[in-house]
């Protein structure tokens, strides 16, 4: 078989570590879940109404995931970078056009996340109806823990918070998801053939906030996993 050659090295497959596997989860797609709690939806001035809303999401590149415990530097390009925890579900089958009661079948495990923004740059682009991306597809902007093998597996309840500095800045349940993860799998695979690989980060409860360099975050998702993340000093 003849070896392609490229000009330059075609980048890393990202990954993450599988809790009790020496195997790593290969990582596809991160999609991401706007407003998806009702608290945070209200603090964010875009209440969300189930009976007329759809969920709706935005991607960022494998290429900006990080592992919980590391150390990243404040971003360029704004004065306002947020913190916003959330429970990720790994995907581990293939799935087109799945019904939410055949969605469980898709899970191959669970993580806890961030999803770390740009605020200023999202609420300008929000405001002139641009899309997100300079404020939320930012390097080492999508923090994730190792993947815990949970196949099969619906959360359907289950605390999550986090502080920064020791700090509580955000505590609520998985429970007051609007649309919980039997919803979100169906509701994605409308649009898209999920592959294994693909996370979904679910969104993110009220209280988010801004962090800056020397900030220390912590978090957890409960019955899954804690994460921790540094702010180190701006580039």
């Amino acid at each position: 078989m003849s070896q392609t050659n490229y000009v330059f090295p075609p980048p890393a497959v990202q990954s993450l570590p599988i809790r009790g596997k020496s195997e790593r989860y290969a990582i596809n797609r991160l999609f991401f879940v706007g407003r998806n709690y009702y608290a945070h939806a209200i603090e964010m001035d875009r209440p969300v109404d189930k009976t007329v809303d759809k969920p709706f999401y935005f991607l960022k590149a494998p290429q900006t995931l990080v592992e919980s415990g590391a150390t990243i530097p404040y971003p360029p390009g704004t004065q306002n970078y947020h913190y916003e925890m959330e429970l990720v579900l790994a995907v581990g089958k293939a799935g087109f056009r799945v019904s939410a009661e055949q969605a469980h079948e898709l899970v191959y495990g669970y993580a806890a996340g961030l999803d770390m923004t740009r605020r200023d740059l999202q609420l300008v682009a929000r405001e002139k109806g641009r899309p997100w991306d300079l404020g939320k597809d930012i390097e080492n902007g999508s923090v994730c823990t190792e993947i815990v093998h949970m196949p099969g597996q619906i959360i359907e309840q289950a605390a999550i918070a986090l502080e920064v500095n020791g700090e509580t800045k955000q505590s609520s349940n998985v429970e007051k998801l609007i649309w919980n993860i039997r919803e979100l799998i169906a509701d994605l695979t409308q649009f898209y053939h999920l592959q294994p690989g693909d996370l979904i980060y679910t969104g993110t409860p009220e209280g988010v906030g801004a962090v800056v360099a020397g900030d220390r975050i912590t978090g957890r998702v409960e019955g899954v996993a804690e994460l921790s993340l540094n702010i180190g000093a701006a580039e």
